[in-house]
């Protein structure tokens, strides 16, 4: 059957790894709408629920939404507050420069793409993004875990992904992600083919006996060769 679809990841897969201090978003977020007096509660607040809402993804496979993130923290959001969310996370949101020729190299393959992501940020932010970026249009199909019960690497997350393409066989699907466990152990134990892109940080999330990716590589720019070789017939 070859390869009917690629499915990626998106922090630190579509968009580059950038290492991140919550505690320090929220309290620029914060500071542009509270009172001086409240920003540090609300800051700590609200990077203490979000670390918590990842740690139950992590531990429990269980997804979540930004909208619970904020219950947790007792904070009511703001239509601006929002905006400046999405505002603040902005830098660190860019589609890597060479997702489109990728996408487009897949397409006249006739190879569906999809994507798969751990996230709390609903559809709607994602497909901003991608659409800010001029990749939405490439996309066949994409599952946020934020509208699903799971997360990564619950078999019934990459389930969700394959429906959204289209996709019937995962021995024809391949996953390209760059967290051993979420990503690589997750699709291989669903009977995916797995990619996995290697940065600066992805050593922090290795474990042992963890099942190794059928190809690694260091930047998107090397993915092509190895799913045309298995697209080959």
């Amino acid at each position: 059957m070859g390869v009917q679809a690629v499915i990626f990841d998106w922090g630190g897969t579509l968009t580059p790894w950038h290492d991140i201090e919550l505690a320090d978003m929220w309290r620029t977020i914060c500071t542009a709408h509270l009172p001086p007096d409240d920003v540090e509660r609300a800051a700590t607040a609200l990077a203490a629920a979000e670390l918590d809402l990842w740690r139950r993804g992590d531990e429990e496979h269980r997804s979540a939404t930004l909208a619970e993130l904020f219950e947790i923290a007792g904070i009511e959001p703001t239509e601006a507050l929002l905006a400046t969310h999405f505002e603040t996370w902005t830098p660190h949101t860019h589609t890597d420069p060479a997702v489109p020729d990728l996408f487009r190299a897949l397409r006249d393959r006739d190879i569906r793409i999809g994507v798969l992501s751990n996230t709390i940020w609903s559809r709607d932010l994602h497909e901003r993004i991608f659409a800010r970026d001029d990749v939405l249009h490439l996309l066949d199909g994409a599952v946020y875990s934020s509208e699903i019960p799971w997360t990564k690497p619950h078999a019934e997350a990459f389930r969700a992904a394959m429906d959204a393409v289209g996709a019937t066989d995962p021995a024809s699907c391949v996953f390209v992600g760059d967290r051993p466990y979420d990503d690589i152990h997750g699709a291989k134990s669903a009977g995916l083919r797995a990619v996995q892109i290697r940065h600066q940080t992805t050593h922090a999330f290795e474990r042992p006996g963890l099942t190794p990716p059928d190809a690694l590589i260091h930047d998107l720019t090397e993915l092509l060769p190895h799913v045309e070789r298995w697209h080959a017939p």
